[in-house]
């Protein structure tokens, strides 16, 4: 049983691991916090409304599934909720370039990442964003300002070109049932607290070597500890 109690801990534990990895292409002009007054939004990307996705594995069963597998909030309905009902909320797992260029939108949130896993399941040898997910971003980036989150047990690939062009990255690793955690933190109700509890490397090469501040090969694309805020540039500093 989901009493409330145990469900605003989870919504609190959501907030406060929540990593923001990008705030802005300027740093002197923030993306982030969103606007919960925009006309319309765009929300796009598989794992949006996809409770079994923001769990991962070990939930429900041992190597977790898609869809609705337990009582809670996806992300697409807490930013429903967050914004009201003056907000229009457009939602396209894939989006169209018809449905993009038909309206105007002040910025968009595209939520990508990995499919449930547990133990051998989850070997990746290449570690990209699944289900064509920088393909998404790419598509909507383009053309609107975007905020990607990354919904992962891990750190992915992320382009150096994909990088520059979105506007915001937040890496929401498994949040598991409580998407209000998120909107509490991306639309500017509380601050971001999160770090890196790893490095997040470039390439999959790096995974091999001594990543370390004490060598030259130490060339991350977030060192260990990295987190931005709203109030502080680099919560790392």
């Amino acid at each position: 049983m989901f009493l409330q109690p145990h469900r605003n801990l989870a919504r609190e534990a959501v907030r406060k691991s929540l990593v923001l990895l990008k705030n802005g292409k300027n740093p002197s002009k923030p993306f982030l916090p969103l606007s919960k007054h925009a006309k319309r939004i765009l929300v796009s990307g598989t794992h949006a409304n996809d409770i079994g996705y923001q769990c991962g594995g070990w939930t429900g069963s041992k190597y977790g599934s898609s869809g609705q597998i337990a009582i809670g909030t996806t992300i697409l309905d807490a930013i429903k909720e967050a914004v009201g009902g003056k907000t229009e909320v457009i939602y396209e797992q894939y989006p169209s370039i018809e449905i993009i260029e038909r309206h105007e939108f002040p910025f968009a949130i595209v939520v990508v990442g990995e499919a449930p896993y547990a133990e051998g399941r989850g070997d990746n040898s290449e570690l990209t964003i699944p289900f064509n997910g920088s393909r998404i971003i790419n598509l909507v980036a383009d053309k609107v300002p975007t905020l990607v989150i990354l919904i992962s047990g891990r750190p992915l690939v992320i382009e150096s070109c994909l990088l520059e062009k979105i506007d915001a990255l937040v890496a929401a690793w498994l949040p598991g049932t409580e998407g209000q955690g998120i909107t509490d933190v991306i639309f500017g109700d509380h601050e971001f607290k999160g770090q890196l509890p790893m490095t997040w490397f470039r390439r999959v090469e790096q995974l091999d070597q001594l990543v370390d501040h004490g060598v030259k090969s130490y060339d991350p694309l977030f060192p260990l500890g990295y987190g931005l805020a709203y109030n502080k540039e680099n919560l790392y500093d």
